[in-house]
């Protein structure tokens, strides 16, 4: 079986096509026919040695990939009713060696795996699961009221455009950072403000609040630059296990989604939402398993718009 991997770390020449050996669905599992599988931060990191020490205690290859849509082909004991073989779903994947989304076939446990949006392509529906529940646990840590401000920074990258749509549906204020050609697009994904992106954004979300932001969702790793947006009292989550050090009372979390990795129920109504056009998929380009390399260097040169995307 095919998958895209790495026997030793490095740039994105050492992905290659691999062969893994066939797996089969356990009690309380699914196995997928991947037929999409994203391209993400945290794969770079599985990819060029960031992540190595976590990686030695396993056997190469190494497959990156916490994201996949695809058909289900069979179902263990126990799975309930709501999973089928036959049911086009989507699935956040935790990699661990060669357990990761970039292979034609993977087995999950049930509680990782949804529905995908009636209508999406498998392209566009490998794009929801982790950035989804990413943005999604960084609201529920913010834990802000209707009526309260967000800022937002990374505004226009896959995880800032989810969670600009999802804080609007739960009728909070959003301002947000873009680039001047990003201005555009942040709007329309909801945010009520939009002001330049750079190291100093903290002063222009003070220009508008100067009393400072209810709660900050640091998609653009600015970490302590954006902390001084936030008001006393108020509270800031990270993407990157980044916690400020204590000050004015600010509730400082890390998001990491790996705890969210079998919340189906979460997952599941993000699925909803987007069938409700609540939320936005989007796909910024396509690539085989072969040209893998090819879609980590562009992710690696920054600007994109939407998920790139391995088809299998």
């Amino acid at each position: 079986m095919r998958a895209v991997g790495l026997f030793t770390q490095g740039d994105p020449d050492v992905l290659q096509v691999v062969d893994v050996p066939e797996v089969h669905a356990g009690p309380g599992e699914v196995r997928i026919r991947v037929h999409a599988a994203t391209v993400n931060p945290t794969d770079v990191a599985v990819r060029n040695g960031a992540r190595a020490e976590r990686q030695k205690a396993d056997p190469p290859p190494y497959v990156p990939g916490m994201e996949a849509a695809g058909i289900i082909d069979e179902v263990g004991d126990g799975v309930p009713d709501r999973l089928k073989v036959g049911d086009a779903v989507i699935a956040i994947v935790v990699p661990k060696g060669n357990h990761g989304a970039y292979r034609e076939q993977i087995v999950l446990d049930a509680r990782s795996v949804a529905r995908a949006p009636a209508g999406a392509t498998h392209a566009e529906a490998a794009t929801l699961p982790m950035n989804g529940l990413t943005a999604r646990q960084s609201l529920d840590l913010l834990a802000l009221s209707p009526g309260q401000v967000l800022a937002v920074t990374g505004a226009a990258g896959a995880y800032g455009g989810y969670i600009i749509q999802l804080a609007k549906a739960e009728d909070l204020t959003v301002i947000a950072d873009a680039s001047e050609r990003d201005e555009a697009l942040v709007a329309a994904l909801g945010a009520d403000i939009v002001v330049r992106r750079g190291d100093d954004v903290a002063a222009r979300f003070r220009g508008h609040f100067p009393d400072g932001v209810d709660g900050l969702a640091d998609g653009a790793v600015l970490n302590e630059r954006a902390i001084p947006a936030v008001r006393d009292g108020g509270a800031f989550t990270s993407v990157r296990g980044f916690v400020g050090d204590p000050q004015r009372d600010i509730r400082f979390t890390a998001t990491l989604v790996s705890s969210y990795a079998q919340a189906w129920e979460k997952l599941d109504r993000l699925r909803q939402q987007v069938e409700a056009g609540q939320i936005t998929l989007r796909v910024a380009e396509i690539y085989p398993p072969e040209r893998a390399a090819d879609a980590h260097r562009r992710l690696e040169a920054g600007g994109t718009r939407g998920r790139l995307v391995i088809r299998f």
